[in-house]
């Protein structure tokens, strides 16, 4: 029963409704193949003077006759001079001359004497300031400096540098093999060991510090007295 003809529209016969449909269908399909467009599409007519335009071609034949008139005429004119010397003497002994030469030439002669004083003045100038004069001056100022501070000439660097010693013996400590036991053992024995001797370092350079410090205020103050005697000798 499925595989019968199932029409849309109830009917009394199925075999003549699908008879009918089909050839309803067919009749549709030839009307719709057989239909007439209202727009025309087609392409346009095609007329020939508008693809082929005669007088541009005329014109471009009469170009190329010229160029080539032209170059033939231009090529004996040419081979007869190879041929001969020519009739043309095309050597110029003209001179160029100039009635403000004198004049320009006079100028720039002054301009170089002039530029060449200038130079001579400055090479000559002798300096105002004296470098030499700044440079002692300077020394006796970090003189001076180095006997008022507390602490020496780049004291910063030496704590540097035993900072620098002290993290060098740490990381070696650090960096000892760890395989067995007794290995753990002596590195740790001579953990305070090390770390004693850096202190004791330390303590010394501050005394170190210290004493240069005490010093030189002692040498100061005697060129102070020194000083003040020769005055009062004076």
């Amino acid at each position: 029963m499925h595989r019968a003809y199932q029409p849309i529209l109830p009917s009394h016969n199925r075999l003549l409704q699908q008879k009918w449909d089909e050839t309803y269908y067919n009749e549709h399909r030839r009307k719709v193949q057989s239909a007439r467009s209202v727009v025309d599409t087609s392409a346009p007519q095609t007329y020939v003077h508008m693809h082929l335009k005669m007088k541009k071609l005329q014109l471009e034949e009469e170009r190329l006759s010229t160029i080539e008139r032209d170059n033939r005429i231009l090529l004996e004119k040419m081979s007869f001079v190879m041929r001969t010397r020519g009739r043309v003497d095309n050597r110029n002994d003209y001179q160029n001359k100039s009635l403000n030469r004198e004049k320009r030439q006079r100028e720039l002669l002054r301009v170089t004497r002039e530029n060449q004083s200038i130079l001579n003045r400055i090479t000559m100038r002798e300096p105002e300031y004296n470098h030499m004069k700044w440079e002692k001056e300077w020394q006796e100022a970090e003189a001076l400096m180095d006997n008022i501070g507390r602490y020496p000439k780049n004291w910063w660097k030496t704590i540097e540098e035993q900072r620098k010693r002290k993290n060098k013996r740490k990381s070696g400590v650090r960096s000892a093999p760890t395989g067995k036991s007794e290995s753990m053992e002596v590195s740790d024995k001579e953990k305070p060991t090390t770390a004693e001797p850096s202190k004791a370092k330390q303590k010394k350079a501050k005394k170190n510090v210290r004493m240069s410090s005490q010093s030189k205020e002692s040498s100061s103050e005697d060129s102070d007295s020194k000083d003040s005697k020769k005055k009062d000798t004076d």
